[in-house]
């Protein structure tokens, strides 16, 4: 399994052989509601869009996850799988192979690839967007490697079932707003995750690595927790799992250890 962190909460992932775009911010910035002078986000460099992709996976359809300008600026003949709420933004925008997944659902690629959605992150009191569970099922069940990925720190205790997994994308920190509460919750439902599904490693998301953020919404944000930290309550637990910190941009090889 090879891994790429592009900043924020947007990754590529080979497995199977294929190549997966997960959440991808990759050009413009980011801003929610055009309300730039709230929130937005800018990449300082300017990155080649990545090439071969096989299929791209959306969590959610804010703009953080479902990030219109790159959905533009991508070859909308890439077959796009999403919740319900990023499957309508891919539609909308004109991709042609675009398959909504409700809580429990799985779609294979190629018959290489299972992508199984899960409960993630609530957004507001009703809807609750997704997270994924991967599996290479290339050389048959069970016997590729697996990834868990929710960028928001939210799951359910049903997850426990699906272990173990080898690498989880998660963020390790927690992120919360007065009066809203945890926006991202990644203490504790990092080392949760670590508990229940035994990974070999994990990567964190949701932070910011070139990143600059700017507006109104960050002095109200209060952030807590590092990747560091985590790996130190790992270790209290007697655990062996791995906490990499990625560099923006750079391929990493994960060796996993057969299960």
């Amino acid at each position: 399994m090879d891994v790429t962190w592009f900043d924020s909460n947007s990754w590529l992932l080979t497995l199977g052989g294929q190549r997966i775009l997960i959440d991808p911010w990759l050009v413009g910035d980011l801003v929610f509601g055009q309300q730039a002078w709230l929130f937005r986000g800018e990449h300082p460099h300017r990155r080649p869009l990545p090439e071969s992709i096989d299929l791209i996976l959306l969590s959610q359809g804010l703009e953080d996850h479902a990030h219109p300008p790159t959905l533009r600026a991508l070859d909308r003949s890439i077959p796009v799988v999403a919740s319900p709420n990023g499957a309508r933004v891919a539609e909308e925008l004109g991709y042609r192979q675009v398959t909504a997944l409700a809580h429990g659902e799985t779609f294979t690629i190629q018959d290489q690839v299972t992508i199984k959605a899960v409960p993630g992150s609530p957004i507001g009191p009703t809807l609750v967007e997704n997270g994924y569970i991967l599996r290479d099922i290339s050389r048959g069940e069970g016997a590729g490697a697996s990834l868990f990925y929710e960028p928001h720190g939210f799951h359910r205790a049903e997850l426990k079932q699906e272990g173990p997994i080898d690498v989880l994308i998660t963020p390790v920190v927690d992120l919360a707003l007065p009066l809203v509460g945890p926006v991202i919750q990644g203490q504790k439902g990092a080392l949760e995750l670590v508990d229940w599904l035994q990974p070999q490693v994990v990567l964190p998301t949701a932070d910011a690595g070139e990143v600059a953020y700017s507006g109104v919404l960050l002095n109200l944000l209060k952030v807590v927790g590092n990747a560091k930290a985590l790996q130190g309550a790992i270790a209290q637990k007697g655990l062996s799992t791995r906490v990499l910190s990625p560099e923006v941009g750079q391929p990493i090889a994960l060796n996993l250890a057969p299960r």
